[in-house]
C-alpha cells in the first residue's frame, strides 16, 4: 500500500526549475493543484458506491488507490533492477496474480487513466493518486528524497503505513473475510483500524493495545495473518514506537512515501525535486485573429491569499522595443493538501466579454513579467519568455460533417522552420499516451487570407471521423529546436469551410 511516481518523478537533483518545462509544468500542477482529488473528497468517497439511499460499500477510493501504487511497485527486484512503478498493474496477467484479486486496480485505473498524457505517465498519475490520498488526509506531508532500499524496520512501517486506509472485501478473499450483512458496508470490507478512511496512527495503538480487528492480525487463519507476522518480526519494536508518538507516525510515512516513489526500474530516469513555483502561467493561447493576436491565459501565485486591494499588472516587450502593460482580473483561489496550500489566480481577460488581450501583430510579445502591487515577479530576471513565431490562425475551418477540417497556422516572417507540424495525442496498444504529428507544409499563395503582414500562412487538411473535435497542438523545428507552441485547438472551434 503505497505511492511512487515514475519516468516524471519527484526525485534525485535539488535544482529548481523555472516556467517554462512542459513536462515538469505538468507534473507541479498536478502535484500541488491536485486536479482529481476531488475524488477523495469526503475522505469516504468511493465511485463506485451503488447509488442506493443509505447504502454505503464500506470501500474507499483512497484506500483502492494506495494499494493499486503499492501492488504496482511490489515487483520490484533489487538485485538486477526490473519491475517498480511502472503502472504494469494495469495489465491482465499482473491482476491475476493472487495477490491482486479484486477490483480496486481496475477501479483505480477507471479513475485516474485519463489524466495521464503526452508529459504525464500512467505511473506518474497512479502514483500521484495515492500520494493525494495520504496529502489530503493527514497533518502534513513533505515527501522528500531517501533513495536507498528497505530495512526490517522500514518494511514495518510500509505496511503499517499503507494499511493506515482501507481494509479487507470478502469477494476475492473470503477465506480471510466473512459475509458482514451491514448496509452500512454492502461489500464486507472489514476495516485495517477504526478510522479506516483517516491518516493515523490508529493502526499502531490498537495493536499494541490488543484492541485491533485488523483481519490480516487477528484473522482465523494464521497463515493469512501477514500484518502479524511483519509487525512482531522485531518484536514489535517499531509498532510499539508508532503507537507511543502519532508524529514519529506521520514523519516515518512521509519518508517512507517518498522512497517508494524512488522504486522505479533500472533505467528510468527521475526529474529533479519539483516544489512549487510561486508564480506560474497556466492555459496560455496565442491565436491569430484578423488584425490582431489574441493572448489569452492565466497566471497563479502560490500560497498567497485573496486582497482586492491588490494590483496585477502583465508587463511585456515587443520585438520592435516597445514595452506594454496590462492589468489582470482576480479570478479565484484554489486550495489543495487538504487545506493547507491555496494559489489565487488573475487571468488575462481584460473584461467578462473579452476573454483575452489584443496584441498588434507586427509587434508581439518576446517576454513578460508581473508586478504584484510594488513587487516585480520576474524569475530572478529571467523573465517569462513567449514564442509567436509559430502559431494557430482563427481562419482554420471545420467540415459540415464534423469528420475533418483545414487547418491555417500562422508563421512570422522572418522565422525559417525546418519543420512545422500538428500534434494530436493518442494511445499506444498498451494504453501509453503518445503523440501523433502532422507535417504542415503547404504555403498558402498570396491572397485574403495572407494578408497580414508579419505573418505567412501555411494549411492542412485533416479527415476522419470527428476529426473536428479532436484536440491539436501546433509545433515547430527553428534553429535545431523542436518545441510545442502555447495553445490548443480542435477545428469545432472555428467557423464552418466555405
Amino acid at each position: 500500500m503505497f505511492i511512487p511516481l515514475l519516468f516524471t518523478s519527484l526525485a534525485t537533483a535539488t535544482t529548481a526549475y523555472i516556467w517554462s518545462s512542459p513536462q515538469l509544468d505538468a507534473l507541479e500542477s498536478l502535484r500541488f493543484e491536485q486536479a482529481f482529488a476531488d475524488l477523495i473528497q469526503p475522505c469516504d468517497s468511493f465511485s463506485f458506491d451503488s447509488g442506493d439511499a443509505g447504502s454505503r460499500s464500506g470501500r474507499s477510493n483512497a484506500a483502492d488507490w494506495i494499494r493499486a501504487a503499492y501492488h504496482d511497485m511490489a515487483t520490484h527486484n533489487i538485485a538486477d533492477g526490473t519491475g517498480g512503478m511502472d503502472a504494469s498493474i494495469r495489465f491482465d496477467e499482473e491482476q491475476a496474480r493472487p495477490e491482486n484479486a479484486g477490483d480496486g486496480f481496475q477501479n483505480t485505473l477507471l479513475a485516474i487513466l485519463a489524466r495521464s498524457n503526452r508529459y504525464l505517465s500512467i505511473a506518474d498519475v497512479l502514483a500521484l493518486g495515492a500520494v493525494f490520498a495520504f496529502d489530503n488526509w493527514q497533518t502534513r506531508t513533505s515527501l522528500p528524497l531517501l533513495g536507498k532500499g528497505f530495512t526490517q524496520a522500514e518494511m514495518i512501517g510500509l505496511v503499517a503505513c499503507g494499511n493506515t486506509f482501507g481494509g479487507v472485501q470478502h469477494a476475492p478473499f473470503p477465506d480471510i473475510v466473512s459475509e458482514l450483512n451491514d448496509p452500512n458496508n454492502t461489500q464486507s470490507v472489514a476495516h485495517f483500524d477504526a478510522t479506516s478512511v483517516q491518516f493515523d496512527n490508529k493502526l499502531a495503538t490498537e495493536y499494541i493495545f490488543g484492541t485491533t480487528q485488523n483481519p490480516l492480525v487477528v484473522g482465523l487463519n494464521e497463515t493469512t495473518n501477514s500484518d502479524k507476522r511483519i509487525f512482531a518480526s522485531n518484536g514489535n519494536a517499531t509498532m510499539r514506537s508508532f503507537a507511543q508518538s502519532p508524529e514519529l507516525f506521520s514523519s516515518t510515512c512521509e519518508e517512507l512515501m517518498a522512497l517508494m516513489i524512488d522504486t522505479v526500474p533500472k533505467g528510468v530516469q527521475l526529474t529533479e525535486v519539483i516544489t512549487p513555483l510561486s508564480v506560474k502561467l497556466s492555459g496560455l493561447d496565442l491565436i491569430l485573429a484578423g488584425d490582431v493576436l489574441q493572448f489569452s491565459g492565466q497566471v497563479r501565485f502560490w500560497n498567497i491569499t485573496d486582497d482586492p486591494a491588490r494590483t496585477v499588472r502583465l508587463l511585456w516587450d515587443d520585438h520592435i522595443g516597445g514595452i506594454h502593460n496590462a492589468t489582470l482580473r482576480f479570478t479565484h483561489v484554489t486550495s489543495s493538501s487538504g487545506g493547507r496550500n491555496t494559489a489565487t489566480w488573475y487571468t488575462f481577460s481584460p473584461a467578462d466579454d473579452i476573454p483575452f488581450l489584443s496584441l498588434d501583430p507586427e509587434a508581439g510579445i518576446t517576454t513578460m513579467c508581473f508586478a504584484v502591487d510594488d513587487k516585480l515577479e520576474d524569475q530572478g530576471g529571467v523573465g517569462f519568455a513567449m514564442q509567436d513565431d509559430v502559431l494557430f490562425s482563427s481562419s482554420s475551418c471545420f467540415y459540415a460533417d464534423g469528420n475533418g477540417g483545414r487547418w491555417d497556422i500562422a508563421v512570422r516572417k522572418g522565422v525559417a522552420p525546418v519543420r512545422v507540424y500538428l500534434e494530436v495525442q493518442a494511445r499506444d496498444s498498451v494504453s501509453r499516451p503518445i503523440v501523433l504529428e502532422t507535417n504542415v507544409s503547404v504555403p498558402v499563395s498570396q491572397g485574403a487570407t495572407n494578408a497580414i503582414a508579419p505573418y505567412a500562412i501555411r494549411r492542412v487538411e485533416v479527415k476522419g471521423n470527428f476529426e473536428s473535435f479532436k484536440t491539436y497542438n501546433v509545433g515547430a523545428e527553428v534553429g535545431g529546436v523542436k518545441a510545442t507552441r502555447v495553445g490548443q485547438h480542435s477545428l469545432s472551434e472555428f467557423s464552418p469551410c466555405v
